[in-house]
């Protein structure tokens, strides 16, 4: 099988409602990462030192010694950054949720205190602040566990959000696997929350962001003042805002870092934004959990067959008679890079006609004889495919009177004679005076035209029978 995992669909030109609470036409969120004393370091047995994320220009890591300068930026988000935040969050009321290290918060015993006084939620984020690209699976689910198991004993029960930021390609997967987490935040691909089947485990997704975030103070192309930083939020706020208010209400999240918005000058584009939101009231600032619970609640997950996920013998016997009585369409779609963009009705009628349009000459006059006459014999004697007698009857071509009847015939046996094959219109789109009229106009058309027009409406009503049985 030659598949495609990758979801480039999503949920295409039109996702669903979110229903925030009290008709909320955005979901504000802010999350502070606090990775203060999980950071790459000696003293917590790592190679060498951090390098990511401080106001350093140009930080390396130094291999094997402590890097005093940037050890020290780090705990300046504990010892001043998280308290400056917490003053903002808690004087707004404005609940966040925390991504927290498992081994920094254990080492911060008085900012977790105050983080569960102020019914934040802590979050999972991983069990050092460290990558997990290279790590064997083994390793990193066992680094999952720990961390669970630690962030238990350091704040008195296990994280219900997941949320690992330097993650390999495996993380999402094992942590789904743990099975008890409300969600997991390590992707960027979308505005709203959504479900990703992991083998029996439906994992709600909530993503995260990397744009809207403070970590752009400490890299290129980043903000440079607070004002900079403010004036992204409420642009992006805006969008999303007008978005809801058209009816497609979408999530914002926001990314702080204590060492970082926690400085005085990066704070006040932050303190500018909650005052901007606060002047709405139609705006919902939850914690992730908070959308979590919403959207398990709203929109639970339904499983059904997904076409790219199918062996050849079920995707054939699904969809073999989409195109009339010529299976081979379907078997030849089976063997494209399929993927879950295929799992809709656009996105495998897209690779049926592939398979369709680049097969030859007479496969395609095979496709289009097999296609019975509008209002013929077949349809007089009950012997047309359950599709075809459907599609035919919704636009009263099972009710015809005898004096319609008798032209239709006449018609065909036209059509036919001229052309070779049977007239073919996609009914769905017509009622029985358009297709009469349609009729009339394409019977004289050459038929190099005519077998290229009925190739196409040959299409339109494979478009119609997935519409059936694919969202």
């Amino acid at each position: 099988m030659n598949r495609y995992t990758r979801d480039m669909r999503g949920y295409g030109p039109n996702p669903p409602h979110a229903q925030w609470p009290d008709g909320a036409k955005v979901a504000v969120q802010f999350v502070l990462n606090y990775e203060e004393g999980g950071e790459n370091c000696v003293l917590h047995g790592d190679a060498g030192s951090e390098a990511f994320l401080s106001d350093i220009p140009g930080a390396a890591s130094w291999s094997g010694q402590r890097h005093w300068n940037m050890e020290s930026i780090y705990e300046y988000g504990a010892r001043a950054g998280f308290w400056r935040l917490h003053h903002l969050f808690t004087e707004a009321s404005i609940p966040i949720t925390i991504y927290g290290v498992a081994t920094a918060l254990a080492r911060s015993p008085e900012q977790v205190a105050a983080m569960k006084a102020a019914d934040w939620e802590i979050a999972s984020h991983g069990l050092k602040w460290v990558e997990h690209k290279d790590m064997p699976q083994d390793e990193e689910r066992a680094a999952i566990a720990e961390a669970i198991r630690l962030h238990a004993e350091v704040v008195g029960e296990r994280p219900r959000g997941w949320y690992t930021g330097r993650c390999s390609q495996n993380t999402v997967r094992l942590v789904a696997e743990e099975g008890g987490f409300d969600y997991v935040s390590d992707t960027y691909d979308d505005d709203l929350p959504y479900w990703l089947e992991v083998e029996d485990r439906d994992q709600l997704i909530i993503p995260y962001t990397l744009e809207a975030n403070d970590m752009r103070f400490a890299t290129a192309p980043g903000y440079i003042t607070g004002e900079q930083f403010f004036t992204y939020l409420k642009d992006a706020f805006d969008v999303l805002y007008e978005e809801g208010s058209e009816g497609a209400p979408k999530m914002m999240s926001i990314g702080l870092h204590c060492r970082l918005i926690g400085r005085p000058g990066k704070l006040a584009g932050l303190k500018k934004f909650i005052d901007y939101i606060q002047g709405y009231e139609d705006v919902w600032t939850p914690r992730r959990i908070d959308i979590a619970k919403h959207w398990a609640k709203t929109h639970p997950h339904q499983r059904y067959a997904r076409p790219s996920q199918m062996n050849k013998t079920d995707f054939v016997a699904a969809y073999g008679g989409i195109f009339e009585h010529s299976k081979w369409v379907a078997e030849g779609a089976f063997e494209l890079e399929l993927g879950p963009a295929h799992d809709s009705a656009v996105g495998l009628h897209n690779a049926l006609c592939r398979t369709f349009r680049t097969a030859s000459r007479s496969a395609r006059m095979d496709v289009l004889t097999a296609h019975p006459d509008l209002a013929g014999k077949l349809a007089a004697a009950g012997r047309l495919t359950a599709e075809s007698t459907t599609e035919q009857a919704s636009a009263g071509l099972d009710i015809l009177t005898d004096q319609e009847r008798d032209i239709f015939t006449r018609l065909n046996t036209e059509y036919v004679a001229k052309h070779g094959f049977p007239f073919i219109i996609a009914v769905r789109d017509n009622d029985k005076n358009s297709i009469m009229a349609a009729f009339e106009r394409r019977i004289g058309h050459d038929s190099d035209t005519e077998f290229d027009e009925a190739c196409k409406q040959v299409e339109r009503i494979a478009y119609f029978r997935l519409l059936a049985v694919l969202p």
